[in-house]
Parts: C-alpha cells; sequence; structure tokens
C-alpha cells in the first residue's frame, strides 16, 4: 500500500469567531465549525467525500 501524507491547516478566525480548515492537498476543502471538536469532524467528513470526487482511492 502506498502512503500519502495529506496536510490540513486549522486556525481560528476571530472575526467571524470559528475555527476553519484548508488543504493545498486536497482542491476544495474549506470547512469552518465553532468548536476544534466540531471542525475535526467536519473535515474528516469532508476529506472523504472530497478524495471520492477528485478521484482518489484513499481510506481514511
Amino acid at each position: 500500500m502506498n502512503a500519502h501524507a495529506i496536510t490540513v491547516r486549522a486556525a481560528w478566525d476571530g472575526e467571524a469567531d470559528v475555527w476553519f480548515a484548508t488543504s493545498d492537498d486536497i482542491d476544495g476543502l474549506a470547512v469552518e465549525a465553532e468548536t476544534m471538536e466540531k471542525l475535526e469532524t467536519k473535515v474528516l467528513a469532508a476529506v472523504a467525500d472530497l478524495l471520492e470526487l477528485n478521484g482518489s482511492c484513499v481510506r481514511i
């Protein structure tokens, strides 16, 4: 099995009062949430969906 690292960056937006996450490794990843815990859940779901939509066979 080939391993591929995916980097996701998370940061706090004080003006919007939310955490947000993006990635240069996954086209279209842009997620926000009120807490880091909610952000993690949303990121994992979005990554799985985007990898499938982008034609990747990677399992999370």
